[in-house]
């Protein structure tokens, strides 16, 4: 499968780690025209999400943003980390300039067409 995309094996900066983050799951699946992306973000609306590429990186970062009513305060909290941050490795034959996304219950779904030279075709056989 060479069109999947690989989590990106990089030294984070000092100002990364001092961030905590969450590690979004995301499930990919490939077809013959590309690949689907779904990255689980509750609690991160449209405003609060950044999805970009640089090179051959796809980056996605996003703000929780839970509200607690005026008068109440939370008595336990499991997310301790303010923001959901992954990154993947795209291959070459990915067209990275037509990715479309969409945000819709929390799950964002980003989907990346191959590239035309990667894309099956059918090749005519001719008659002697």
């Amino acid at each position: 499968m060479n069109t999947s995309t690989t989590q990106q094996a990089r030294t984070p900066t000092p100002a990364e780690r001092d961030e905590r983050t969450l590690l979004p799951p995301v499930d990919v699946v490939e077809d013959a025209t590309g690949i689907t992306l779904y990255a689980d973000l509750p609690g991160v609306s449209r405003e609060r999400l950044n999805l970009r590429v640089e090179g051959d990186t796809l980056s996605i970062e996003g703000e929780l943003s839970l509200a607690v009513p005026q008068d109440m305060r939370a008595g336990h909290v499991e997310v301790q980390a303010p923001r959901y941050r992954r990154s993947f490795t795209l291959s070459k034959e990915l067209d990275a300039g037509k990715i479309g996304a969409e945000l819709s219950q929390g799950v964002l779904r980003v989907r990346i067409p191959k590239a035309e030279h990667a894309q099956p075709r059918r090749i005519e056989v001719m008659a002697a």
